[in-house]
């Protein structure tokens, strides 16, 4: 098989965005006298959305709609101003991107941050390379891991889903690709676990990177 696009997760994947996501929830839930959750609680806490997340930080017994709904309004003020306070590309991404880019695949961003913000970060810190398609969240119903966007990705670059590798940390990225008939590919440098990541469909697992590369060099190789 081929592989001519890659289509990236943001959080965990390109992006280690943790400690301003957790900077700015911990205000909102401060602001409200509740705790605030270390970095480790909220690498399980990403990943479903920014409405969801906001739901799961808040203590059980407060998850009232009412509520929610005004916590997340705080958080995306608050997170707006706030998300490339810290956040950075990951060790090896730029090598990545440049030689991706170098070999012509084609690449986009698929995110479950909202739209707004996941364009933001991108702006700011991929704005070096060519990304056909720079996506987040825009409506509930499009959330991964259900596959319409990356498919509607699929459609933009022209290029069959089984010649698209999807890259993500999470459960909901590997059940995204597999959803759209993509190669799930998993990092090990993100938020979440690699029993994580195999146990819900990840067909290879990246330590670094680069290791990207190989998997494209094995395909040239093999052919």
């Amino acid at each position: 098989m081929e592989y001519k696009g890659v289509i990236f997760d943001l959080d965990g994947t390109l992006v280690n965005s943790l400690e301003d996501i957790a900077d700015s929830m911990n205000l909102v839930l401060q602001s409200r006298n509740f705790s605030g959750h270390d970095l480790q609680a909220y690498k399980y806490l990403v990943g479903n959305g920014i409405r969801k997340l906001v739901q799961e930080a808040l203590p059980e017994a407060e998850r009232e709609e009412g509520l929610i709904n005004e916590c997340y309004n705080s958080m995306i003020e608050i997170y707006r101003n706030n998300c490339i306070s810290k956040s950075t590309l990951y060790d090896g991404i730029p090598d990545l991107l440049d030689e991706l880019v170098s070999r012509g695949i084609k690449l986009a961003v698929l995110s479950n941050k909202a739209d707004e913000l996941t364009r933001k970060i991108a702006s700011n810190l991929l704005s070096n390379w060519k990304f056909e398609v720079i996506t987040g969240l825009s409506a509930e119903a499009y959330k991964k891991p259900n596959p319409l966007v990356a498919l509607q990705i699929s459609g933009i670059f022209r290029i069959r889903p089984e010649n698209i590798i999807y890259v993500g940390d999470t459960a909901i990225d590997m059940h995204t690709a597999n959803n759209a008939g993509m190669y799930a590919v998993g990092v090990l440098w993100g938020f979440r676990t690699k029993e994580e990541l195999t146990s819900n469909g990840a067909m290879c697992l990246l330590n670094h990177p680069l290791d990207l590369i190989q998997i494209l060099n094995m395909v040239k190789i093999s052919n």
